[in-house]
C-alpha cells in the first residue's frame, strides 16, 4: 500500500472485519484532485450491491475552489468499484447471509499512482462487544502507561 488518504475508523469499532479486498473506484478527474487534496470523509459510507456490480454510497469527496463548476462532481453521490468477478459473488453471497455488510476500510494510492479502496466483509456488533472492545483498549493503555512509568 502506497499513502493512505483516508481512513474508517468508525468501521474498526462497528464491525467485525471477516475478510478484506481491494478494489479499484471509477472517478473523474476533479474527484482526484479532491483526494490528492486529502478532502475525503468515508465515516458514513456504505457499499451496496447494485444488480453484479459494486457501489460505494455516501462517501464525501471535496471539490477544490479551483475546479470549475462545469467540470465539478457531486460530493457525495455513488461510486462503482472495480473487482473481480469472483470477489463480486463471495460478496454477494456474504451479504445474502443474515448481518453481514460490506463496508469501506481506508482509501489510499497504490504504488502506480492510483486510487484504491479497501473494502471488508462485515458482521455487526452488538453493545456489549463494543462495551468490551472499550475495556481492551483503556487495559491495554493503562499497561502501556505503568511499563513507561517503570
Amino acid at each position: 500500500m502506497g499513502e493512505t488518504i483516508a481512513n474508517n475508523k468508525k468501521a474498526y469499532f462497528d464491525y467485525f472485519l471477516e475478510e478484506k479486498f481491494e478494489a479499484g473506484i471509477v472517478l473523474s478527474g476533479s474527484e482526484v484532485k479532491g483526494i490528492r487534496a486529502k478532502r475525503v470523509n468515508l465515516k458514513d459510507s456504505f457499499i451496496r450491491m447494485v444488480g453484479e456490480e459494486a457501489f460505494l454510497f455516501n462517501a464525501h469527496i471535496g471539490r477544490l475552489e479551483t475546479t470549475h463548476h462545469f467540470y465539478g462532481h457531486e460530493e457525495r453521490g455513488s461510486r462503482k468499484l472495480l473487482l473481480h468477478k469472483r470477489e463480486l459473488l463471495k460478496m454477494f453471497k456474504a451479504v445474502t447471509r443474515d448481518g453481514y455488510t460490506i463496508v469501506p476500510l481506508q482509501l489510499y494510492f497504490n504504488d502506480r499512482n492510483i486510487v484504491k479502496i479497501q473494502i471488508a466483509i462485515a458482521k455487526g456488533k452488538q453493545l456489549h462487544d463494543k462495551r468490551q472492545d472499550l475495556k481492551e483498549k483503556d487495559m491495554k493503555r493503562d499497561i502501556a502507561r505503568a511499563i513507561k512509568e517503570n
